[in-house]
C-alpha cells in the first residue's frame, strides 16, 4: 500500500524545495533557466500546467509543464526516490497534460538524456513514444554559464 501524497499547483513558494528534489534526482539536468527568476517567469507564463506532490509539508514530486501555444513541454518530472512506483509520477504527468488539453494543446513533448535508462522505460511504459528521427539543437543567447 502506498503512501498518502496531495497534488497540488505549482507555485514560486515551493521552488525552493523542487530545485533541491531535482537536483537530488538523477537524469534532472538544471541549468541557469532554473534560477528562481527564470522558473517564476516560466510558471507565470503557463499559470496552472506545473504540479508538485506533498506528503504533509514535505515536497515529494514535482513536474514542470507548459507550451508555446501550438506544442506542450515537460522539462522536469522527478519523485522522490523513497515515493517511487506509487503512481505519483503519472498523476503529475496526467495533470499536467490534462492542463495542457484545457488549453487546446493536442500534443506534447518531454526532453530526456539519452543515458536517462530509467526515465526512459518510466516514459515508455505510459504511452510516450522515443523518438529517433528528430534532435534537439541549441544555442545559447546569454553567455551566463558554460556548455549548453
Amino acid at each position: 500500500m502506498g503512501q498518502e501524497f496531495l497534488i497540488e499547483s505549482f507555485t514560486l513558494r515551493h521552488y525552493e524545495a523542487v530545485y533541491d528534489l531535482w537536483d537530488r534526482c538523477p537524469g534532472v539536468g538544471l541549468s541557469s533557466a532554473d534560477a528562481r527568476d527564470c522558473i517564476a517567469s516560466y510558471l507565470e507564463r503557463n499559470p496552472g500546467m506545473s504540479f508538485i506532490a506533498l506528503a504533509g509539508a514535505n515536497v515529494i514530486g514535482a513536474i514542470l509543464g507548459g507550451h508555446d501555444g501550438r506544442r506542450g513541454y515537460i522539462h522536469h518530472l522527478a519523485v522522490e526516490e523513497s515515493y517511487r512506483r506509487q503512481g505519483i509520477g503519472r498523476q503529475l504527468v496526467e495533470n499536467c497534460l490534462k492542463a495542457l488539453e484545457g488549453a487546446g494543446i493536442q500534443k506534447c513533448h518531454l526532453f530526456i538524456f539519452h543515458e536517462n535508462d530509467g526515465g526512459i522505460a518510466f516514459w515508455e511504459t505510459s504511452d510516450w513514444t522515443l523518438r529517433q528521427d528528430i534532435m534537439v539543437m541549441s544555442k545559447r543567447l546569454v553567455n551566463k554559464e558554460p556548455g549548453i
